[in-house]
């Protein structure tokens, strides 16, 4: 076992890294274990061979860039990376609505509460619109689409974590040349450069245009003395005294390497389903904290999301040029038949819309995979790979209604305990189905032809990158994990603050909303003088 750290935190995305940061500047000792690598531009994958895979059963083999889990109503995106689901996600920082913490959220959390820390995260992620000039076609079919159904003032270009260069020339021939960007060094030291619209933010932007948090938040808590250490797999974490000892394996040469640390404050940030999964395995498992809440698991929402391609013959959208998403319709005031979301433009980057025109099918044995991919070929057949494609994305407000659980795989009996997710649609179909209508309407008023995924309408069967909830935040421990400090109940010093404790679906990008709440929980921390 190593020398006591002051604090631990689990998980680098946008709870640890926060926190990371903000307890290293108060002058706390702090180590960050993450179980993916750190990337570097050059090494980010784009060859069919490259690391894509997280295997959460192998790790030690299998440690690349996405875990994607498919559980059996529900399939969840995620990152595994020193930066966490930064490296993968669409660079959105919206703000919730007032109104998202009027129910469901403890009386201390509200807007005007977490307002001055979603201003700190947009200090450090440098958020900003795509300059007018530089809109993709798929951000003016969106105002054409918010013009002719309606109210246009629904329209809105959205916050990006990216660097713009306002002088980049849409019209240039050579635009997409990444000798275009601008390169320049950022508040921390680290040299990025400036968007070129290449379309590959979700698998890597080959200029670090995008504000990652492994280009900000973690490079500052390194500067103030943070360690942060990829490569490992946190087991286990276990009361010892007045401190806790955290067990991990640290992925060396396709093995796994028992590694121990302690420190007097944990902080669990492994995302909506690591957390999660962590304290059941400590309390149910190898029953290192046997006393935690009985509602862990309980309350785990989707956030609404979905996406329908809208195929617009003779239109040149480009899907594959420009940011991922650039702007939204929002409808979180819950005007279309009393459901709440919001709408979105959506993109792919060129080669994974190759791989769904041309790429074989050896893989998908599985019948959900099957129709997912021949829905998407399908609805893209003879549209100039991708060319001619809109997609509409979405997020809402759904019952938040799930449950995480730790099950064997082989009908309950056989095989080592893995985390399930028990999922029923059925209330959060209203929401659902409005956001179908609603990309219908959209894309109807903009000559387009709706295309809704076979995998929802033959399986019912949906797709997040954005899970919520698991550890939520609430008022009692009866119905909560963690108070609204992010404090487990009846642990002290143990603090979950990631997607996990977040309580209800926002409706929206969840990411600055998570970011917000882990800046709020180390600055209690720090007030507190844990």
């Amino acid at each position: 076992m190593t020398d006591r750290y002051d604090a631990i935190v689990i998980g680098s995305g946008f709870g640890g890294a926060v926190t990371a940061c903000r307890l290293a500047e108060a002058g706390y000792r702090v180590l960050v274990l993450e179980r993916g690598r750190r990337w570097r531009a050059v090494d980010f994958p784009r060859e069919p061979g490259d690391p894509w895979r997280w295997d959460d059963g192998h790790p030690e083999r299998d440690h690349g860039w996405l875990d994607f889990r498919i559980f059996r109503s529900m399939a969840v995106a995620q990152g595994a990376a020193v930066g966490g689901g930064s490296l993968i996600y669409a660079n959105i920082s919206v703000e919730a609505t007032p109104a998202t913490f009027d129910d469901g959220w403890p009386p201390e959390i509200t807007y005007a509460e977490l307002a001055p820390h979603y201003s700190a995260v947009a200090r450090m992620m440098n958020v900003q619109p795509v300059p007018r000039g530089q809109w993709p076609a798929r951000t003016a079919l969106m105002h054409e689409a918010a013009t002719a159904t309606g109210p246009p003032d629904r329209f809105r270009p959205l916050d990006l974590a990216v660097n713009f260069d306002p002088g980049w020339d849409p019209a240039a021939a050579d635009r997409y040349d990444t000798a275009r960007s601008r390169r320049f060094t950022n508040a921390e030291g680290i040299e990025q450069g400036t968007c070129v619209h290449l379309g590959e933010c979700d698998i890597g932007c080959p200029v670090l245009a995008r504000n990652t948090l492994d280009l900000n938040y973690i490079p500052r808590a390194e500067r103030h003395g943070a360690e942060v250490r990829p490569l490992h797999v946190v087991r286990t974490i276990e009361r010892d005294g007045d401190a806790y000892r955290v067990r991990s394996d640290r992925i060396e040469g396709g093995h796994l390497v028992p590694v121990e640390d302690a420190a007097r404050i944990v902080i669990v940030a492994a995302g909506s389903l690591g957390s999660t999964e962590l304290l059941l395995r400590c309390r149910d498992v190898v029953k290192t904290l046997p006393d935690l809440p009985t509602t862990i698991g309980q309350g785990w929402s989707s956030n609404g999301d979905f996406l329908t391609i809208g195929l617009h013959e003779g239109r040149m959208i480009e899907p594959t040029r420009g940011p991922t998403i650039t702007s939204a319709i929002d409808f979180r005031d819950g005007s279309s038949g009393g459901q709440t979301f919001i709408i979105e433009d959506g993109g792919f980057p060129g080669i994974v819309a190759n791989w769904l025109s041309h790429a074989a099918t050896r893989w998908s044995w599985l019948r959900r995979e099957r129709i997912l991919y021949h829905g998407f070929q399908r609805a893209v057949r003879d549209h100039a790979e991708f060319h001619e494609v809109m997609p509409w994305f979405a997020q809402g407000k759904d019952a938040a209604n799930g449950t995480l659980h730790l099950r064997k795989r082989w009908f309950g009996l056989l095989g080592r305990l893995r985390l399930s997710l028990r999922w029923d649609v059925t209330e959060s179909r209203p929401t659902i189905d409005a956001i179908i209508a609603m990309h219908e309407r959209l894309a109807r008023a903009t000559g387009g032809t709706p295309v809704i995924p076979i995998s929802w309408s033959w399986l019912g069967y949906l797709i997040t990158p954005h899970p919520l909830g698991g550890c939520n935040m609430g008022t009692d421990p009866t119905s909560s994990v963690v108070d609204h400090r992010g404090r487990v109940w009846g642990q002290p010093n143990l603090y979950v603050a990631d997607g996990a404790i977040v309580p209800e679906a926002l409706g929206a990008n969840p990411s600055r909303t998570i970011a917000a709440l882990a800046e709020r929980v180390a600055a209690i921390i720090v007030a507190e003088g844990r």
